[in-house]
């Protein structure tokens, strides 16, 4: 069973179901029951044309259902527009839908969330760890969510900025977590900023291949993660960092500055520098005081103790880290980095192993288990 096959087609089956009629609950619940019944029957009976068995199961799955619903009795009339059997023509629907689901009966966090698990094909969580909240309270805010719109026409597009967070969190997402949405997120936001005139939208652009600029060499050849400092820059897409810091010094020279221009200004002066020990963190620490002022968020932060302890030592980044809660994911594996800058290697081993313990990923707790086992060998 191709699920990579699954998730692609879902958002264009779902959108032929929002156009034909369906409210966006009842098309998301049909598409999710021909999802099951294409994982039953497909590895047995594999369709010719995967895209047009889906929208037809999912379809009839739709009118089933409001066939049993008395209260929409009259959309039985709908019964002979069936999509006929055959190849379904191909038409990308998921921007729009990502407009769609912004919907504004819902707040913005919300739509995020609904989109995300919806359209942008996240887990719950996933996207609980996105937004730094348990799991069981981001479900409650999605099932809300689902309530909201359950009888909403989807005619009345959302807003910018909610689209720019949903694509942002999913190429978060695709860059660093279980699902690689990275290049998707990419695409889409490409199609974004070709279609609005909006800075903010080039600078999500921006960001986004600067940091995909240098995804060969995040990782080792035996999948263990490899520190910024340490990666290989002669395996970064020089190209897609070309394209970046072209697309921000147009956006930025709109002086119309907001929180992804600002990140994607950080990107550039990492991918700009020669060599890791040449990297301008006195500038990068001066762009997220920006980037601070513009979002006052505790990652944000996080970061920024992270750049001061480079441009002013170890000491000054672990004074602004004590002014953080020391809950925020991250937050000892900074400190034990910032501790082993210091020269407290026996503070710094015991924090990684701490950090190990706290980290979200495999690859993750690994590289964090090393530094802890490095510091140990040499004390």
């Amino acid at each position: 069973m191709d699920e990579a096959l699954l998730r692609s087609l879902t958002p264009s089956v779902l959108g032929i179901l929002v156009r034909r009629g369906a409210t966006f609950a009842a098309a998301e619940d049909a598409v999710q029951d021909a999802l099951v019944e294409a994982v039953r029957v497909w590895p047995a009976d594999p369709p010719r044309d995967p895209k047009g068995w889906l929208v037809t199961v999912a379809w009839r799955r739709f009118l089933d259902t409001t066939r049993a619903d008395v209260a929409r009795r009259r959309r039985e009339d709908l019964v002979d527009e069936e999509p006929p059997p055959g190849p379904t023509p191909s038409v990308d629907d998921t921007l729009q839908l990502y407009f769609l689901c912004a919907h504004p009966s819902l707040t913005p966090s919300s739509a995020v969330a609904l989109t995300l698990r919806a359209v942008g094909g996240l887990t719950t969580r996933q996207i609980a760890h996105a937004y730094l909240v348990p799991e069981a309270t981001m479900a409650q805010r999605i099932s809300r969510a689902k309530r909201t719109v359950s009888g909403v026409r989807f005619d009345q597009p959302g807003d910018v900025t909610t689209v720019l967070r949903v694509l942002y969190l999913v190429f978060n997402e695709g860059y660093s977590g279980d699902v690689d949405l990275a290049a998707e997120a990419i695409r889409l936001t490409r199609q974004l900023a070709a279609v609005i005139d909006h800075p903010e939208a080039a600078g999500l652009l921006a960001l986004m291949l600067l940091h995909h600029a240098r995804r060969a060499s995040r990782t080792a050849a035996d999948g263990s993660l490899v520190p910024l400092a340490h990666q290989d820059r002669s395996r970064w897409d020089t190209t897609s960092i070309a394209e970046g810091i072209r697309i921000l010094q147009a956006a930025l020279a709109r002086d119309r500055l907001g929180e992804y221009q600002a990140q994607a200004a950080i990107a550039a002066l990492h991918a700009d520098a020669p060599t890791a020990e040449e990297t301008d963190w006195v500038q990068i620490v001066e762009w997220y005081d920006e980037l601070t002022r513009l979002t006052d968020s505790p990652v944000v932060r996080l970061n920024r103790a992270v750049a001061v302890g480079e441009a002013d030592g170890p000491r000054a980044g672990l004074a602004a880290l004590a002014t953080l809660d020391d809950s925020l994911p991250r937050h000892t594996a900074v400190a034990a980095y910032l501790h082993e800058r210091d020269g407290d290697l026996a503070t710094a081993a015991r924090l990684y192993v701490e950090a190990a313990r706290r980290a979200s990923n495999l690859a993750e707790r690994d590289h964090l288990t090393r530094q802890a086992a490095r510091l140990n060998a040499r004390r």
